[in-house]
């Protein structure tokens, strides 16, 4: 791939990530790490929490006074079992700490990291050249910091794909708007010529 599309879908996939969110991401990719590599410790945590309703109800069904081995039994088993619960989910908290770690330094390794590489490695290079007297005098500054005169350099490149990305986002976040807005403004204005018609 040439670097113009390399740049411009790195800095595509980078806004597409901000876009999502990171924290949703983790939490997609939480959900599947847990049910690959942790399938055992997730089902036994499933399998708790339906044991520890079942008893729970049993226990507020059973007399305290009338029934009170059965329900100290109850009781201990309930106790037992919230201990064994708490400490299942600590230990998969710590996990999804340290997952998330991890997660965010690859994503950010991947985008931003990736882009600093990128613009070092390719620092004097070209992305393209511009026609001769295009922008007159300021043809240098697209050239900055390094790329040959009357080029357009790897830094400048990435900031106008990324205010493009940006600028694509603000338009379909506002057609999205606009469409969701539109079938209500033409009801009410159906309903306006509706009572016009009437009157």
């Amino acid at each position: 791939m040439s670097l113009i599309l390399t740049i411009f879908a790195l800095v595509f996939f980078t806004e597409l990530i901000a876009w999502i969110g990171k924290s949703v991401l983790v939490d997609l990719a939480w959900g599947v790490y847990l049910s690959i590599f942790h399938s055992t410790a997730v089902s036994r945590q499933r399998e708790l929490k339906t044991e520890l309703l079942t008893t729970k109800k049993e226990l507020l069904q059973t007399s305290a006074q009338d029934q009170f081995a059965k329900w100290a039994k109850l009781r201990r088993t309930v106790d037992k079992g919230l201990a064994e619960l708490e400490k299942l989910n600590g230990e998969l908290a710590s996990q999804k700490t340290a997952f998330s770690v991890k997660f965010n330094s690859l994503v950010w390794i991947l985008t931003t990291g990736l882009q600093f590489v990128i613009g070092w490695w390719y620092r004097k290079s070209a992305v393209f050249y511009l026609p001769p007297s295009w922008f007159g005098p300021l043809t240098w500054w697209l050239a900055l910091p390094f790329a040959p005169k009357g080029s357009v350099s790897v830094g400048v490149w990435q900031m106008a794909c990324r205010r493009v990305v940006k600028v694509g986002e603000r338009t379909i976040k506002t057609l999205i708007l606009h469409s969701e807005a539109t079938p209500v403004e033409s009801g009410a204005g159906a309903s306006t010529t509706d009572a016009k018609k009437t009157s």
